[in-house]
């Protein structure tokens, strides 16, 4: 999915004459802490929550405040994957979407990302998911395909980020279409592979809430 499909046209813009008073009453309303303001279709940034209970002044307008992330926006052709990114990087629940014309199109929530992806169907089908720490030069998707497929079982996911304890090396999250991983977990064992984290069920465990999570810490959400 890309930026322009996931729009939330439940957020309206802010305009700077509006008064902080309308900011207030509709960041209640939507429970959002963050909304975005636009003069002459052009988007200005966002204001935030934080801004606003700093400046204390509910008679103010909008154009008294300091807004934040004015260059920070995708355009209406990028993928969602994007947009999370922004919004993590820059701690912001919304992301202003830019149209061809440099026009402001609206914004698209963290929610509305994580929305947009767990309709994938990698997400929902039933599975187990392994986590492996390697060096960066001996990273090989294909041969960590080849193992798991070894055991007649296909990878619906592959997540890659650096360790942050160990920067050479990079942490691979798989989602793997076997809810028993003992013996994806023996092969990868038996070729020297390093395995932090593992989630699945077999006969005596079940996935509970305490390895999920563990599992959202890994992957930095």
């Amino acid at each position: 999915m890309i930026a322009e499909e996931l729009i939330n046209q439940m957020i309206p813009p802010l305009k700077p004459s509006d008064r902080v008073s309308k900011a207030i009453h509709w960041m209640e309303e939507l429970r959002i802490n963050h909304l975005p303001v636009i003069e002459d279709e052009q988007y200005r940034g966002l204001v935030s929550e934080d801004i606003i209970y700093q400046h204390n002044e509910e008679n103010a307008f909008i154009k008294d405040l300091d807004l934040i992330c004015s260059n920070v926006y995708v355009l209406y052709h990028q993928h969602f994957y994007e947009i999370l990114r922004i919004a993590i990087a820059n701690q912001v629940q919304a992301v202003a979407v830019i149209g061809e014309e440099g026009n402001f199109l609206g914004v698209v929530t963290i929610n509305d990302t994580i929305n947009a992806f767990a309709e994938f169907s990698f997400v929902q089908e039933s599975g187990g998911i392994l986590v492996l720490l390697v060096d960066q030069r001996d990273y090989s998707l294909s041969e960590i395909s080849r193992l798991v497929e070894s055991n007649n079982a296909k990878i619906l996911s592959t997540h890659v980020n650096y360790d942050k304890d160990e920067q050479s090396k990079l942490r691979i999250t798989l989602k793997i279409n076997k809810i028993d991983l003992n013996r994806i977990v023996a092969t990868f064992e038996r070729f020297n592979y390093r395995i932090i984290a593992k989630f699945h069920s077999s006969e005596d465990q079940e996935m509970n809430k305490d390895r999920l999570d563990l599992l959202l810490r890994y992957l930095d959400i």
